[in-house]
């Protein structure tokens, strides 16, 4: 998929299931830090960059010493062949529970300020 099908996708998602791109974009980096950290000599730290413009993807790794402080940073982004089926599969997982997650508390929101108001609805 290239960079501006993805912009396309995440748009389109966003429109489709009424959530904001910036929102998506934050699943969106959750979900690759996640797909991440299930590959083979995987650092124990990483922090996903999403560039909204163009969609460029950034893993900057860190290495954690005894006292829990973050070494060794370096770039990481792994080739798009790289990750793997387990990646791939927890990437998706990942992308579903958050967007659900998204939606629900977006949902919550809407009616949380009509709080003593009678509202009639189908179930």
């Amino acid at each position: 998929m290239s960079n501006m099908d993805m912009s396309e996708a995440l748009r389109m998602l966003a429109a489709d299931r009424g959530i904001s791109i910036d929102a998506l974009l934050q699943v969106l980096v959750e979900a690759l830090a996640t797909a991440y950290k299930k590959r083979p000599g995987a650092a124990e730290e990483v922090i996903v960059g999403v560039n909204p413009d163009n969609m460029d993807i950034t893993f900057t790794a860190y290495d954690v010493n005894d006292d829990g402080e973050w070494i060794n940073e370096r770039d990481d982004t792994p080739k798009k062949d790289e990750l793997g089926r387990i990646a791939a599969v927890t990437f998706r997982q990942v992308m579903s529970q958050r967007i659900r997650e998204v939606e629900r508390e977006r949902k919550f929101e809407e009616y949380a300020n009509r709080e003593g108001d009678i509202v009639s609805g189908t179930v």
